[in-house]
């Protein structure tokens, strides 16, 4: 990114963004799921999730698997679900359409539609295992599944898809180089033409935290939550992308578009990020999972999509509802939750809570509905302005964020300093994503303040209109050709007068008049200039 560089969107369509957003945090948001895992023998009874999530904006809840106590549960709920064949299904619903009609009537009929089912995932993850043959019945079970939902009249409701890990890819960096493992193409060729045909979402699971695993760099980290940081060009596609969630998920669609099926949709089954692990796991912390999860939140909400599928939110289900406490694997397996199962209290504030939306605020803690937190995010003291001038760019360039007020003739651009351009953009960056802390963290180098630091007195609010008028009237210009003009004046009235034969006397007396103006023009001009410099210090 080159010098003080800054988005230039509209300050009406910024505008009309966060009043947009005000909207969407008063209720549920048809682009934010979870994951329900069942994997644990300590979760609360399915009434007492479904009235957590009422109380969310979470509006999808992915299951995997198809346990009639919890698709009861939602019975009569905005919540929508998506439902599961187990993998062992599989060889069953592709070898016989009967098998496929048993399980829509036994799982989907005898809830639906009091129980808003959208999706029928067939399987998990099916070909991470590297299973040939189950994998060919993968395709020949969707299409079993599919006929038996329109023997129903339900295609037009019910979706059926399969969710996919990220290493079906065999290329993903950059995102525009996106490519699918040649050992899978043939299967997922079919799978993508068959969701083609039916409207049906193509199901993936990108995590950001697999990702700096791999490659645990502070850039990469930064990268990975949603924080200030650099960014990485794609030369492919042109696009400069600001988090590695839209990398993934761009690197899918490029895949997908490089196969010929870019009018397929995409919809994240999982993503997350661990808050606590093992020793020798890197990046688990509770601060890191609730920047990314919270970070992705903000992000979905922005509505800005991803560079290459600018301007709409792709559906996410985050994972998880809860920790899974049966898990087997290291630590960090078992602590993905965002609730915990015994009293239903967040692990942290990842900003789901409609009352902490609503209220502003920013724990689990109860507090005063009129209480809310400080409102505004300025820099610390002492931070150098090379980290100012990388967390101007990285704010200046986030969706929703207008910068046009400090560009030069901006409202906003003096004093024209990188620590006043700074506190400006990242204020508008943790304004615009919610008013959360952790928006207001610029690694470690911003506080939240309750003053606002564009309250000024009205001498400094003259001073600066002051400073203003004098630079617009371009002094210097007039100190310059003034006198000149004087002289000029002066010589073609004295010549005219003389021929009219006017006496010295007033041509002396005109002179005189001229210059006394001119006198007093240059003493005007110079006590301005004195405070024009005396401005220019105090700013």
């Amino acid at each position: 990114m080159e010098g003080r560089s800054r988005r230039g969107s509209a300050g009406s369509r910024s505008a009309m963004v966060l009043l947009f957003s005000c909207f969407l945090c008063a209720a549920s948001q048809p682009f934010i799921g979870v994951n329900y895992g069942e994997v644990a023998d300590n979760l609360p009874p399915p009434a007492v999730t479904a009235k957590l999530l009422q109380s969310t904006s979470v509006s999808k809840l992915r299951l995997y698997g198809a346990n009639a106590a919890v698709i009861q549960a939602f019975a009569n709920t905005p919540i929508s679900l998506v439902i599961a064949t187990s993998n062992g299904d599989i060889p069953s619903l592709a070898g016989d359409p009967n098998a496929a009609a048993a399980w829509v009537a036994a799982n989907v009929l005898s809830y639906y539609p009091a129980s808003a089912i959208s999706t029928i995932s067939v399987g998990n993850e099916v070909l991470l295992y590297g299973d040939a043959n189950l994998a060919a019945q993968l395709l020949p079970a969707m299409q079993n599944l599919r006929a038996a939902l329109a023997a129903q009249s339900l295609v037009d409701k019910i979706k059926v898809s399969t969710v996919h890990p990220m290493s079906v890819l065999v290329q993903s960096d950059p995102p525009s180089s996106g490519t699918f493992d040649p050992a899978h193409a043939d299967q997922l060729r079919g799978i993508l033409g068959f969701l083609q045909q039916t409207g049906s979402p193509f199901m993936i699971n990108p995590y950001p935290f697999f990702a700096y695993r791999s490659d645990p760099r502070p850039e990469t980290l930064a990268f990975c939550l949603f924080q200030p940081n650099q960014g990485r060009f794609d030369a492919g596609s042109q696009k400069l992308y600001t988090n590695m969630f839209d990398a993934q998920v761009d690197a899918v669609r490029s895949a997908m578009n490089r196969e010929g099926f870019a009018g397929v949709d995409i919809v994240v089954a999982e993503t997350g990020w661990p808050y606590r692990g093992d020793p020798d796991e890197v990046g688990v912390s509770v601060d890191n999972a609730k920047a990314y999860n919270g970070g992705l939140v903000a992000h979905l909400r922005s509505l800005a999509g991803t560079p290459l599928m600018p301007g709409k939110s792709v559906d996410t289900y985050l994972f998880a509802l809860y920790d899974e406490n049966l898990k087997p694997g290291p630590t960090s397996e078992r602590s993905f939750g965002l609730y915990r199962p015994s009293d239903q209290a967040m692990v942290y504030d990842a900003g789901l809570a409609k009352s902490s939306q609503s209220q502003g605020q920013v724990t689990p803690s109860p507090a005063p509905a009129s209480k809310k937190p400080a409102g505004w995010c300025v820099p610390k003291t002492g931070v150098s302005d090379s980290q100012l001038q990388a967390n101007l760019d990285y704010a200046c360039a986030q969706p929703g964020v207008d910068c046009s007020a400090i560009q030069p003739d901006g409202a906003c651009y003096n004093p024209n300093t990188v620590a006043s351009h700074a506190s400006y953009a990242m204020n508008m960056l943790y304004q615009a994503a919610g008013r959360h802390p952790y928006n207001c963290d610029f690694r470690q180098t911003a506080t939240v303040t309750s003053k606002n630091p564009s309250t000024a007195s009205f001498p400094s609010v003259l001073k600066r209109w002051w400073l203003g008028w004098l630079r617009e009237t371009r002094l210097h210009c007039v100190a310059s050709w003034h006198t000149a003009a004087l002289a000029v004046v002066t010589c073609v009235v004295g010549a005219r007068d003389l021929r009219k034969g006017m006496p010295w006397l007033y041509y002396s007396a005109l002179v005189t008049l001229l210059y006394f103006v001119d006198l007093s023009l240059t003493a005007f001009l110079i006590l301005m200039w004195c405070l024009f410099v005396y401005s220019f210090l105090e700013s």
